[in-house]
């Protein structure tokens, strides 16, 4: 029999306004609902306590700058160690697969934090991603994010990492928040084709959304054969979602669960609080469980035009042919004006804004390009609002001798001069900080 873990954490003491779509009782009607129907009953399900993250888990993922002190992450450490605790009671076999109903949510948040943008301020999947991958030696995982949002932040983390395979089926974002997730984006220098985007029109409903996992994201899973399958389960595809203008119902969302059959599902976005969560939620839970989900029908009826038929099956044909001719095309950094060591390093410039808090970021990332490992990447970043600025050093999983050099170097060449220095050291789990050219234990008081 399956076993089907599953942790609740609503953040009743985290925010952002009592009318705001991202609030505790995103996950009060889901638990009520699950309760009644008797959910929690069934032999396969266990229930696991919410538990916090270690700030070295989240710093051995994501840059928090200027200082881990200055970011408020009481809750969405919690958020993070609930899906921790899920993964690590997969790893020890006591689950099949499991769902991770927590909030804040996390997708949005990318390699460097500066503050909340998204709604999310550390990225849970991508931390719990790296846990799994430092602890339990895992190779090669997926992610599929189904949010209706592009998972940009999710993206950020790994798209230079050739091991992850970043799947984001998302509205098209030239028609919502964040305004990227487009199929020319698809990788670094040493990891293209790793990152995959299918940009849907508005009013796609569950035919649309299921053929483009059957057509383009589960064939790219399966050739990549994954160690596992995490699911980035946002629900602001379904047809009552305000902020979105998707179609998908619940019956849709648990067909969904049962062809991605993730390991282990996070929730992300889904602001149809009594409308979709209760019923959205449910569905995928029973998906997971194995459980006949085909009677959770909404109490509210769909009023929109639902696009499907072969107009979306063409649309989709064709964007999946357009994605596999797509090329790259890099942009070389000279290396002495950036003080980089020996190697050919391409250069991305990057203008990231931070609508929940309006703050503007300008970052250079700088890739060093190898054919031995993910590449040593090295990035330049600036919060315009306050003019503070900081350099992060990232030395990859499995990295080779001369990335890891290469990394070393980069941090003494600029530990002194940076006013903020991380170095992440994936290959060996170390994390080191610099302040003023002076190194500082950021864990004395996070212990």
């Amino acid at each position: 029999m399956k076993k089907t873990g599953i942790v609740f954490f609503p953040a009743f003491d985290w925010s952002l306004g009592e009318t705001h779509p991202e609030r505790e009782e995103r996950l009060l009607y889901t638990q009520e609902q699950i309760f009644e129907e008797g959910v929690m009953d069934l032999p396969q399900i266990k229930q696991y306590s919410p538990a916090v993250a270690d700030l070295r888990d989240v710093l051995r993922t994501q840059a928090l700058f200027p200082n881990p002190d200055r970011h408020d992450l009481d809750a969405h450490l919690i958020a993070v160690g609930c899906s921790l605790v899920l993964g690590k009671a997969l790893m020890a076999k006591e689950i099949t697969n499991g769902f991770v109903l927590v909030r804040p949510p996390g997708h949005h948040s990318g390699t460097v934090v500066w503050g909340n943008r998204g709604f999310c301020t550390l990225n849970n999947e991508a931390i719990l991603v790296n846990y799994l991958r430092t602890y339990y030696g895992l190779k090669k995982i997926a992610i599929v994010d189904t949010d209706v949002h592009h998972g940009d932040g999710t993206q950020d983390i790994f798209y230079y990492d050739p091991n992850v395979l970043c799947i984001s089926i998302h509205q098209d974002g030239r028609t919502l928040y964040p305004g990227t997730g487009f199929c020319e984006e698809k990788g670094g220098p040493n990891s293209w084709g790793s990152i995959v985007n299918i940009p849907l029109p508005p009013g796609i409903g569950d035919e649309g959304f299921l053929y483009a996992l059957e057509k383009w994201a589960m064939p790219a899973v399966r050739e990549f054969k994954p160690d596992i399958i995490i699911n980035s389960a946002g629900q602001d595809n379904h047809f009552t979602d305000p902020l979105a203008s998707m179609n998908v119902t619940a019956r849709g969302y648990g067909k969904i669960t049962e062809m991605i059959s993730p390991d282990l599902a996070v929730l992300e976005g889904g602001y149809s609080i009594q409308g979709a969560l209760p019923y959205v939620n449910l569905a995928i839970l029973l998906a997971l469980a194995g459980e006949d989900y085909s009677g959770v029908i909404e109490s509210q009826k769909m009023k929109r035009r639902v696009l499907g038929g072969e107009e979306v099956r063409a649309y989709i044909d064709k964007l999946h042919e357009y994605y596999k001719q797509i090329e790259p095309r890099w942009r070389y950094a000279q290396r002495q004006e950036w003080r980089l060591p020996a190697g050919n390093w391409v250069i991305r410039e990057r203008d990231i804004y931070y609508d929940t808090e309006g703050i503007r970021e300008q970052r250079y990332d700088l890739i060093r390009e190898c054919r031995q490992c993910g590449g040593t990447v090295f990035i330049s970043t600036s919060n315009l609002n306050t003019g503070e600025k900081a350099v992060l050093v990232k030395i990859p999983f499995e990295a080779c001798p001369a990335c890891e050099q290469a990394g070393y170097d980069l941090a003494e060449q600029y530990k002194k001069s940076a006013p903020t220095l991380l170095l992440q050291n994936q290959l060996h789990n170390r994390i080191s900080f610099w302040e003023n050219g002076k190194e500082v234990n950021l864990f004395a008081t996070h212990n």
